[in-house]
């Protein structure tokens, strides 16, 4: 028999939202275990772009990815949260007594009152594009994300696709890279006007370049890039490079999850605006994998259902406990579990 964790609840998930959850959750004196498939907390924003700059956190006119993410955890750290990293909640049944028991992949059972499910959009994969050998390249010269700006620092560095991911990173990484060239199917994007009208501005001043086609072979020996091949309009082009990143976009799947017995709603989990509560009671989800009429997908918007989930929670964890509302700019005791009074 397994060894049992239990917990008061359990949170699917540490990308940013769910980290937050902890904050909510620790106010209201509930101990959280979080379990994600990645090997550290920070979900999206640590996997594919650590460095990115996020421009709509309130309060913060500018911060990377990952500084939001050790911002967190440093907000999180009184409640002392539990972590299980590089596993994946495979099943999740209800006991008798209304709470609920989770399995891992790798066996650990862990048991809680209510359950959070705070993992994006599923487990991801980047797609991989059509290319004869890319595998050969990948982790070595082929990469789908820029988890560390400084490992393109003096690269002729190749990006490919015409979404936000690639206009951004077209334009981070042109300041520092020898070169920089951007190849997408037609001139039209799918990305922020603005940042189309900055890369190709950067183009009339010959700081990049902008080439038109598909990426259709790769030169280089043992894992290592010199060259690849772009079919265009004018027929094929050798473009130098020793660093490819192609952003085709990401594969999204439930994964178990989608066997919880929850209602769903293309690929998403319907819950109501009032506590974020599933077609399951005691379950919630918030974040990126929630669905309702209205729904943004801000990371600022997570919060927001973190703090009114947590509210529910409560009441489920702790029935016959009365909740007080407070403010923790003015209350003694939350401000005593933060550590900023003695």
């Amino acid at each position: 028999m397994a060894f049992t964790t239990k917990t008061d609840v359990l949170i699917v998930g540490a990308g940013p939202v769910g980290l937050f959850a902890v904050f909510e959750l620790g106010l209201l004196d509930l101990k959280c275990h979080l379990v994600d498939i990645l090997d550290r907390p920070g979900g999206q924003c640590t996997e594919l772009y650590p460095e990115k700059p996020i421009y709509d956190i309130p309060a913060w006119p500018v911060i990377s990815a990952q500084a939001l993410v050790d911002r967190l955890m440093e907000q999180i750290r009184p409640f002392k949260p539990q972590f299980t990293f590089n596993r994946v909640v495979s099943t999740l049944e209800r006991l008798p007594d209304g709470s609920f028991r989770a399995t891992t992949d790798e066996g650990e059972v862990l048991e809680a009152k209510a359950v959070v499910i705070a993992a994006g959009g599923g487990s991801f994969q980047p797609k991989r594009p059509p290319i004869p050998g890319i595998e050969d390249y990948e982790g070595k010269s082929v990469f789908y994300a820029v988890r560390r700006m400084e490992a393109f620092r003096g690269e002729d560095v190749l990006i490919v696709g015409g979404g936000d991911s690639a206009l951004d990173w077209t334009l981070n990484l042109q300041p520092i890279a020898r070169r920089v060239t951007l190849v997408h199917r037609r001139p039209e994007f799918r990305a922020a006007p603005d940042s189309v009208n900055r890369m190709f501005a950067l183009q009339e001043e010959h700081k990049l370049e902008f080439q038109i086609g598909q990426v259709t072979r790769l030169s280089g020996k043992d894992g290592i890039l010199t060259g690849a091949t772009v079919k265009g309009p004018e027929g094929e082009v050798e473009i130098p490079c020793t660093r490819l990143l192609p952003f085709f976009g990401l594969t999204m799947k439930l994964g178990p999850i989608a066997d919880w017995g929850l209602n769903l709603h293309e690929n998403l989990i319907p819950v109501d605006t009032e506590k974020f509560e599933t077609s399951e009671p005691g379950i919630f989800a918030i974040g990126d994998i929630n669905h309702y009429p209205g729904k943004l997908k801000l990371i600022l918007s997570g919060f927001h259902e973190a703090a009114l989930m947590a509210q529910a929670a409560k009441r489920i964890v702790s029935p016959n406990e009365r909740i007080v509302f407070q403010y923790t700019t003015s209350s003694t005791s939350l401000q005593k579990k933060l550590g900023v009074r003695s």
